[in-house]
């Protein structure tokens, strides 16, 4: 018995933060759906099935970490001081805001709480990061990746539910963070992609996450402004360029074996399926529409795979054992 609760505990310190990513990706395809359903209602129940879906994922996450904080609260700070790792810790905040957004139309009042919660947590773990990153310890450039952006996405996305919410000021606090960090931490990631090596191969995926932060921007900045602008044109447009970029590096992904970091593939395309279809309803686009839509086809089959590589290796165990 003792053995057992050992193990258990030895496997539970192995659960990595970086899974949270799967949150992201599985909320960002039930927001997407919901998305599409204001165009086309026959995607209702499709949506409807993701959120509960979504929901429960998150939930299960959250309790698995959170059992692995209160018992090996050490293997916690060590997944702190490892930059590769470090980034993904707001994704637990960025899924809460997106929990907000899936619950905000059915269940305002508990959207509110989950949205403050995930505000307080979101600005706390931002501080912390950059703090991080800027204190004593040193960083290669070899540990730089787009994976860096996922702290400046979660300031980014705020307004979508916090504007609705009447939470105008603080929303503007947010996203002017995340569109600066955003601007900075670009310049930095393709300094590293351009003057020095290859991202290591379990990385290239997070190159998608490029797309995230204009797609996301654009989806804020539409929602604070209450409309399309030249500004917001050039944010969608940002995310197309850079989806086209990723696009390029698709026979370099498809030969690289399944990793955690496929996640970032998800939540990025579901930002740019819905800046497409909100480009398209504001700007009476049926063109962007369509491209919403072939986004939405896109990440479904994106999020389907993962999904199943997932659950294969967590009954497999896989992600209760030490990293390779």
């Amino acid at each position: 018995m003792a053995t057992d609760m050992s193990d258990a505990k030895a496997g539970l310190a192995h659960f990595p933060v970086t899974l949270f990513a799967s949150s992201m990706g599985l909320w960002g395809w039930a927001l997407a759906s919901f998305a599409m359903a204001a165009v086309w209602p026959a995607f209702m129940p499709v949506a409807l099935v993701l959120r509960v879906v979504a929901t429960v994922a998150f939930v299960g996450l959250v309790l698995i970490y959170g059992a692995k904080l209160i018992r090996a609260p050490h293997d916690c700070r060590a997944e702190w001081q490892v930059p590769g790792k470090l980034a993904f810790f707001p994704a637990i905040s960025i899924s809460m805001l997106l929990v907000a957004m899936g619950y905000l139309q059915d269940a305002p009042g508990m959207a509110r709480v989950i949205w403050v919660i995930g505000l307080a947590f979101q600005g706390l773990l931002t501080l912390s990061v950059i703090s991080s990153w800027i204190s004593h310890r040193s960083f290669e450039v070899g540990q730089l990746s787009p994976a860096w952006f996922i702290p400046a996405v979660g300031n980014v996305i705020v307004p979508v539910a916090g504007v609705p919410l009447g939470y105008i000021e603080l929303s503007w606090l947010f996203f002017s963070g995340g569109v600066l960090f955003w601007l900075v931490l670009l310049t930095l990631v393709m300094n590293r992609l351009v003057f020095h090596d290859p991202l290591p191969g379990k990385l290239v995926p997070t190159l998608v996450v490029l797309i995230a932060p204009p797609a996301l921007g654009f989806l804020a900045y539409v929602t604070l402004t209450g409309g399309v602008d030249s500004f917001a044109r050039v944010l969608l447009n940002a995310a197309y360029i850079f989806a086209m970029l990723v696009v390029i590096q698709l026979p370099k992904l498809v030969t690289m074996p399944f990793a955690l970091s496929w996640w970032a593939l998800s939540f990025p395309v579901a930002g740019l399926c819905m800046a497409s279809i909100r480009f398209g309803v504001e700007a009476a686009s049926p063109a962007h529409m369509v491209i919403g839509a072939g986004l939405w086809a896109v990440l479904s089959g994106i999020v389907a795979f993962l999904t199943a590589k997932t659950l294969r290796g967590l009954f497999a165990g896989v992600f209760f054992q030490p990293e390779r």
